[in-house]
């Protein structure tokens, strides 16, 4: 799955010429923005179908929830303390990636790389957080296959980090990729296109978190 994201984001273009300070913007020249992106961007097109397979895969693991849910051997878990610590760092990550976008389109990339750079951190956190919270359920004795929905648990959100660890490597890349000076706002589309992919890992934290303990 990294190996997805890194080859539709070495498939956005970039330009040549690159990120200085915050005063003359990433390009050359104080205010262009170099050539314009195309309309029709194979990158992005290549990730909504990515996100399409995804948002598949998940709604299998949903189906399938549900149908095992009324079985007699269900066994309710309770959340994980840490999953709540977990979600509010996720949000936050969606809000500084968002202001990190912003801050690539409007040539500022001082404040790109400080917000990328964090949302990286917070990335980082949320799966160490994971395995924190797993590492709770296994003290209570709460294995994969203990019950079905601890088998579910352990599934579907190992199945979530795993995408995680993918959008982190992703903005890794967009970082390597701006200290190199190889982006350019209104040609290179790689920080859209992380933003949007993290967008999605987070909207789907939120309905694995309802379908989990909610519903």
């Amino acid at each position: 799955m990294p190996d997805v994201l890194t080859k539709l984001l070495t498939k956005t273009g970039s330009g040549g010429v690159g990120m200085g300070g915050d005063v003359g913007g990433f390009g050359g020249g104080g205010g262009g923005g170099g050539r314009e992106a195309p309309l029709f961007d194979t990158a992005r097109v290549g990730l909504w179908v990515f996100l399409g397979s995804l948002t598949m895969l998940f709604a299998s693991f949903t189906s399938a929830f549900i149908v095992r849910r009324a079985g007699a051997d269900w066994a309710p878990l309770r959340v994980p303390s840490a999953l709540w610590m977990n979600t509010a760092v996720l949000l936050l990550s969606s809000v500084t990636i968002e202001v990190g976008r912003r801050a690539f389109e409007s040539w500022r990339p001082l404040a790109f790389r400080k917000w990328i750079s964090l949302t990286f951190l917070l990335g980082a956190a949320f799966v160490a957080g994971q395995l924190f919270a797993w590492r709770q359920l296994a003290e209570q004795g709460i294995f994969l296959h203990s019950n079905p929905h601890s088998s579910f648990f352990y599934v579907l959100t190992g199945v979530h980090a795993a995408h995680v660890v993918g959008g982190i490597l992703a903005l890794l890349y967009v970082l390597v990729q701006s200290w190199r000076y190889r982006l350019t706002p209104g040609v290179s589309s790689a920080p859209a296109l992380c933003a949007t992919y993290w967008h999605f890992v987070d909207a789907v934290w939120i309905y694995l978190f309802v379908v989990l303990f909610v519903i």
